[in-house]
């Protein structure tokens, strides 16, 4: 006869079959079989942490700096809805979770009993597919499917409810059957006719870009080593979202820069002005695309990604190729190798003016300000944390406003998987969670950070959970007293009127960080900027570093909500600042 596994069992089955090493977690009674189960699975390592929020963020810091699915162990009722906003996050980045939430046992769902709740009606619409466990014989069925939804296709969250009573159930376990795959269909649709057509494209083009996204940085390191192979082939240059910094080298010539609401000016301008657009693994959000039907006006647009349903939802594009990224980037390249084909010599002279024409853009130098000698503005901390920092293989956490942009425009990766940010759900208090979730799956490496002081306050507590774990997280907060982002806009669009975006009772973060059992470092003057930067990447403990920056700097450039690619404001001293927004009021 069969052994028989109570359902508490199965779960650990089947995290060690998935090869899982660490799930984020806070327990609670609906879930209490499956924490007493933990003791008997060494390979496992639970992270507590302080709030529910907190371990799906921490589970996306780790799954995007490893590739791997990160894995969410909450309990019912306020576990579960604590965690949605973490999962929606993840759903709006394509982040592979597996979320494990408890349930109220089955004869008590549905008679409002104690921290029940519809925990897969709520999370239908923020998971790429959920189950509630109602038979034990189906459990390991439906985890080992939730690992293949989480990981395949286009990334994301999955969610399985557990009721009480099916964790102390027993039933036979079988391992997955790696030979059957659950999702197959819409992948790798590409044909050799579509990869003819993207190079005949290519071919013909006097004013190409690549616009790349997060999809090129899901589908492996491969993907990033192919694409520069293909930016080099063609010549052509390049640029990226938010999300798919770190895909290509943020130092290379052929790089733009990122583009969008807060991008550069030679990459919206020659996003406007293009004749071939050529998206790879990017999904045409509205930060992007800014004005829908003045967006790139003149161009051929082609989209690659893996998702089906991303192409032709925002912009009609002229040729679709759905396939991984990494299969359709290989295609290509072998192609042109197979026909002769290198466009960079081929087509230099027809894109010539192209380039000259980005050079002309690249000389307004859109990223520059304004430095001081007296106070640090947020642009010069962040130049100084890269310039101390890159050569340690760091990785960056944000958190989300002004200083995510910050991070964005002046630190420039180079690899994949070293970026963590909230980007299509913008999600505060994303960033301190995150930190430590890389910081668990890279131990050894230096985790950095980069928050707001009204951002970080979102999840403070987690750094309760870094200093339990010895985590030696760096928090670089730049610190205006503002919600800087909001203040902003206020400031360009509601005529100066800051309505509730001060902070008049911050904490002493150097003291606040003494009382949580890490290190506080607080910086005023630009000239020991660069000494306690390093005080804080030499100290192996936690730390929260309070750079106290420029309250009124604001993040330039910047497209106006509604804008044309082409109508960007460069700053204070640009012309164009001083032009009427369709409301009639003043950006300055």
């Amino acid at each position: 006869m069969p052994k028989l596994y109570s359902g508490a069992e199965i779960v650990f089955k089947c995290l060690e079959d998935q090869k899982v090493e660490h799930i984020f977690g806070y327990p609670g009674g609906a879930v209490l079989p499956i924490y007493d189960e933990l003791k008997n699975h060494p390979t496992i390592k639970h992270i507590l942490v302080r709030h529910e929020q907190g371990a799906g963020h921490a589970a996306e810091g780790y799954a995007r700096s490893t590739g791997k699915p990160g894995v969410v162990l909450v309990t019912s009722g306020p576990g579960a809805t604590n965690v949605v906003t973490a999962l929606t996050d993840a759903y709006m980045d394509s982040v592979p979770l597996v979320c494990i939430s408890g349930q109220v046992p089955t004869h008590l769902i549905g008679t409002d009993a104690f921290q029940e709740c519809d925990t897969t009606g709520i999370t239908r619409p923020c998971t790429k597919h959920n189950w509630l466990v109602k038979d034990i014989n189906d459990l390991p069925r439906i985890m080992h499917e939730a690992f293949e939804v989480a990981t395949t296709g286009r990334p994301g969250p999955v969610l399985v409810d557990i009721p009480k009573d099916i964790q102390f159930a027993k039933t036979k376990y079988s391992k997955p059957n790696k030979d059957k795959k659950v999702v197959t269909k819409n992948l790798n649709r590409f044909n050799q006719k579509n990869i003819d057509q993207l190079i005949e494209l290519m071919s013909k083009s006097k004013k190409p870009i690549f616009y790349t996204g997060g999809g090129v940085i899901n589908s492996g390191p491969k993907a990033s080593e192919l694409l520069r192979e293909l930016v080099s082939l063609t010549g052509f240059p390049i640029t990226s979202t938010l999300q798919g910094l770190g895909a290509y080298p943020g130092n290379d010539n052929q790089f733009l820069g990122m583009l969008g609401m807060h991008g550069t000016y030679e990459a919206n301008n020659a996003m406007h002005d293009c004749d071939l657009l050529i998206n790879i693994g990017a999904r045409f959000d509205d930060r992007i695309t800014g004005k829908i039907d003045e967006f790139s006006p003149k161009s051929k647009k082609v989209h690659i990604d893996i998702d089906p349903s991303s192409i032709n939802k925002i912009v009609k594009v002229d040729l679709s190729i759905v396939g991984d990224v990494s299969d359709v980037i290989s295609s290509t390249t072998k192609t042109l190798k197979k026909k002769k084909l290198n466009l960079e010599k081929s087509n230099k002279q027809k894109i010539s003016n192209w380039w000259l024409q980005i050079e002309k853009w690249r000389t307004k130098q859109s990223l520059s300000f304004v430095n001081s000698d007296t106070i640090i503005k947020p642009q010069y901390a962040v130049q100084r944390l890269y310039e101390l920092t890159k050569n340690s293989d760091t990785y960056i956490t944000t958190e989300v406003g002004q200083h995510q942009m910050w991070a964005a425009q002046h630190y420039k990766f180079d690899k994949p998987n070293r970026w963590m940010t909230s980007g299509g759900l913008g999600t505060m208090g994303y960033g301190l969670p995150a930190a430590i979730g890389v910081q668990v799956a890279h131990p050894k490496k230096l985790v950095v950070d980069i928050a707001g002081e009204a951002s970080i306050l979102m999840n403070m507590q987690e750094i309760s959970t870094a200093v339990q774990y010895n985590l030696p997280i760096k928090i670089f907060i730049l610190n205006n007293q503002y919600m800087g982002m909001v203040r902003q806009w206020q400031e360009l669009l509601h005529e100066k009127n800051y309505s509730e975006s001060y902070s008049k009772a911050l904490p002493d973060f150097v003291k606040l960080a003494e009382a949580y059992g890490c290190v506080g470092i607080r910086a005023k003057d630009p000239s020991e900027l660069d000494e306690k930067i390093e005080e804080m990447i030499n100290t192996d403990r936690p730390v929260i570093f309070d750079c106290l920056v420029d309250q009124g700097e604001n993040c330039f450039p910047m497209i106006p909500s509604g804008k044309p690619h082409n109508q960007m404001l460069l700053g204070p001293k640009d012309q164009d600042a001083n032009k009427i927004t369709g409301k009639g009021k003043a950006l300055v």
